[in-house]
């Protein structure tokens, strides 16, 4: 089974995620955690619109042909379940050369990230969460967490190019309808979580 946890930066995708895998495997299953952040494009790719691009942000930050051929489709129904979690590390800017792992037949796959819902992956997912707080609380909460990696201009960032990317997406995709579940998030002490199947 493939679970994405789809939101805007900020929402607490990855804490969800986090969350969800020790309490899968405590049913029982094997759970693969993996980031769509570890298929993003070289830098060339991702700033060839220019480092404040929100196009470039939306259109050329993932390589969603990698995240499905090394990872998401050997997890699917006709796979051989051999994967690579990762292809590209942001950090380094480097490509990943990793051995190909074997998933186990009963894993749960759990993918937090951006952008998850694009039509490029689209028959990935066996359950979509959608995480969904204000677009405010949001930025807040991305730019405290990424001043150590951008410094000063890190909510300018947000302002020129990540918030308007999301809202690309948002325009595109009507990711929280497509959603099986939304998780509103908005005070992570009291979420609100909302199945539709």
């Amino acid at each position: 089974m493939r679970v994405c946890v789809d939101g805007v930066a900020g929402a607490g995708k990855t804490s969800l995620a986090n969350d969800l895998a020790p309490a899968i495997r405590a049913r029982a299953h094997p759970c693969i955690r993996a980031s769509a952040d570890g298929f993003h494009r070289p830098r060339s790719d991702r700033y060839r619109r220019g480092r404040d691009s929100p196009e470039g942000y939306y259109r050329d930050a993932f390589d969603y042909e990698a995240m499905r051929r090394m990872f998401l489709d050997p997890l699917g129904p006709n796979g051989d379940r051999r994967y690579q979690p990762a292809a590209h590390d942001v950090g380094s800017d480097l490509a990943l050369s990793t051995v190909p792992r074997l998933a186990d037949r009963r894993a749960v796959v759990v993918v937090d990230g951006m952008f998850l819902q694009r039509p490029e992956l689209d028959g990935c997912w066996d359950f979509r969460v959608w995480v969904d707080c204000s677009e405010e609380t949001a930025r807040a909460r991305a730019v405290s967490r990424d001043r150590g990696s951008f410094g000063p201009q890190v909510d300018a960032l947000y302002r020129q190019r990540y918030l308007p990317a999301q809202r690309l997406y948002l325009d595109e995709v009507d990711a929280a309808s497509l959603a099986d579940a939304r998780f509103v998030n908005n005070d992570p002490d009291h979420p609100v979580l909302v199945v539709r199947r």
